[in-house]
């Protein structure tokens, strides 16, 4: 039944994809006309599947998906010209550049097509009245998914009418020339579209048949909705006044430069009604004796199809490419992204207190002497399944979410159906620079959301939906507002301690070997920012977190460190600069593309641009 599923699956993302090509750009001789697509039903859906297709597919972590490698939580390997992210962290970008452009036009381009889909799907004949809410329905959530998208690059956009443009315009016509919307116009017209989605979808995958599978449902409306309300709650866009002067031509406001301490009770709702719900759980998962593992647990969240943590999720991905990206060079991978050592650092002990503290001017670390932590030397114990024997003290005793996540100097490789392998990021060691121009720049890579079973050298793969939406971002989404919004609410804790439980780490005040509670709500801000930088690490948080915050000056610039690649043991372990990184204060958001602002007279630049 299973593999019927995965086929079953793969054709509906087959559709999604190979539409994209062969629909919308078809020859002229074959052209169907709109009204000839929505006279049939068989048009119509694959109308629909192009939509769908328009939500970018975010695995391709060393090209067209930048996020783990603009953020202080991973580095792309490449540091040369055509490898955008080496190019941007250098500082070498700038609004005629044309990076990710086709991210904007895209976007663009798939909210006219929804809007096409919602104002003409009610002529078909062939589809029954239901299905025609339905999808209708389902259109308007990746609507308001992709002005979502444009928003957290972008910020404020021009919000499109609902009628369609007609195709004859030329350049110079009003509907061409719209302005800006503010931010929390923005804001408000997706939520808005969301909660009018929600109405006519069903309320969960479990009430939707295989072949429906990926599609929209209400709860993927709410997990957005809370998104965009907890980003629009953030320092960057509720009261930042050095966005005073960001203005339309007509001296139109784009950000409230006001603080709106109600934003924060609205993520806050928003988080707590899916809570609410009581249907969703972080996923758990027994050992071979039956006994609860969290490594296992948070491993296979993102391995386990269709589990209790999941929200919403794409069906088909490059996930083969992710994965072959994060495998070894001894197994026919490119170890080519991995995270720089201040996260290495990020990741608690098993004590589930913080190793390092912060650091000092020379780069070197502030340990936690509380913590056990040990920068030198090497253990002689192996301590199964997390570490073997010899390895280097700065991997053992960390916490589980640690050794799912992070490759290092000494693992043992996931797959082992060929037998037990060992990581080697040295200089000549079997995935170091020696070797090839594919190597972790930091002495690290990524391990999480890579399956034991894929083996690249024997083109095994492990088919998955890619989770965009889980409910562990939903229970710190909520935890973050109501500490902003009410402050000593025992929920802020009790949701904590859940996440942190799941982890397999003390918790604060409860459990085994409690924490001391946190005194402040500044203190539990800064415990809620540090879980959520490890819970949700590689998933294309990290950059937009930073950013909202307004905190990436501090985070994305500077010296960034890693392990001394061009040695060997012992001299390998030693903290230096791999990449010096350049953050002003204009990179907070992207560029509007010059070649839009030379199209639209009314459209203005973003600060600093």
């Amino acid at each position: 039944m299973n593999k019927i599923k995965y086929i079953l699956l793969f054709c509906i993302g087959l559709t999604c994809v190979s539409c994209q090509k062969n629909f919308l750009d078809q020859v002229p001789d074959d052209r169907l006309t709109i009204e000839q697509v929505f006279e049939r039903e068989t048009t119509s859906e694959e109308y629909l599947a192009n939509v769908y297709a328009f939500m970018k597919d975010e695995t391709y972590i060393t090209g067209s998906s930048p996020w783990i490698g603009l953020s202080d939580e991973g580095d792309v390997t490449y540091d040369r010209p055509g490898y955008l992210t080496f190019l941007m962290n250098v500082g070498n970008w700038n609004p005629a550049s044309g990076y990710y452009d086709n991210y904007f036009k895209d976007f663009y381009v798939g909210i006219r097509s929804a809007t096409t889909f919602i104002n003409n799907i009610g002529k078909n004949k062939q589809m029954n009245a239901n299905k025609i809410v339905l999808r209708t329905a389902e259109a308007r959530y990746v609507r308001a998914y992709l002005y979502f998208s444009l928003l957290r690059m972008w910020g404020p956009v021009t919000i499109l009418n609902e009628d369609v443009l007609p195709p004859d315009l030329q350049a110079g016509d009003e509907p061409l020339n719209l302005p800006r919307n503010s931010y929390d116009e923005c804001v408000d017209y997706i939520t808005n579209q969301l909660d009018l989605a929600a109405q006519d979808l069903p309320l969960h995958f479990t009430a939707q048949g295989d072949p429906e599978l990926g599609r929209a449902t209400k709860l993927a409306c709410m997990a957005l909705k809370s998104r965009v309300l907890l980003y629009a709650a953030s320092p960057l866009f509720n009261g930042n006044i050095e966005y005073s002067s960001f203005k339309n031509k007509d001296g139109k406001n784009l950000a409230n430069t006001q603080y709106d301490p109600t934003k924060w009770s609205k993520a806050a709702k928003a988080a707590k009604d899916i809570i609410d719900l009581n249907i969703l759980s972080l996923y758990k998962k027994n050992n071979v004796s039956g006994q609860f593992d969290p490594l296992l647990s948070y491993r296979d969240v993102f391995l386990e199809p269709w589990n209790s943590e999941v929200i919403f999720a794409r069906v088909t991905s490059n996930i083969n490419g992710y994965e072959r990206a994060l495998t070894p060079r001894l197994a026919s991978g490119y170890a080519s992204t991995g995270p720089p050592q201040s996260m290495v650092d990020s990741y608690h002990m098993a004590n589930g207190l913080r190793p390092i503290t912060g650091y000092n001017a020379d780069g070197s670390p502030i340990i936690n002497a509380q913590s056990g932590y040990v920068e030198t030397g090497f253990t002689a114990a192996a301590k199964p399944p997390y570490t073997l024997a010899n390895t280097y003290n700065m991997y053992v005793n960390r916490e589980p979410r640690f050794y799912a996540s992070i490759n290092y100097n000494g693992a043992q490789w996931i797959n082992t159906t060929e037998g037990v392998k060992i990581i080697q990021t040295y200089n000549t060691g079997e995935s170091g620079p020696a070797g090839s121009w594919d190597h972790p720049r930091s002495g690290y890579f990524i391990r999480k959301n890579v399956s034991p079973s894929s083996n690249p050298r024997t083109s095994v793969w492990t088919p998955r939906p890619y989770l965009l939406f889980r409910y562990a971002e939903v229970l710190l989404n909520y935890i973050e507002a109501l500490n902003e919004s009410d402050p000593g609410n025992t929920d802020i804790l009790k949701y904590l301690n859940q996440i942190r439980e799941r982890a397999g780490i003390p918790q604060f005040g409860v459990g085994t070997n409690p924490l001391p509670v946190p005194a402040s709500p500044a203190e539990v801000k800064e415990l809620i920012r540090q879980e959520r930088k490890i819970e949700l690490a590689f998933e294309h948080f990290r950059y937009f977190d930073t950013r909202r915050w307004k905190i990436a000056e501090q985070t994305d610039g500077g010296n960034f460190y890693g392990m001394n690649i061009n040695a060997n043991p012992p001299e390998f372990y030693k903290r230096v600069v791999f990449e010096k990184r350049v953050f002003r204060k204009s990179y907070y958001l992207f560029p509007i593309p010059q070649s839009e602002i030379n199209k639209n007279k009314n459209l203005v630049q973003n600060p600093g641009w």
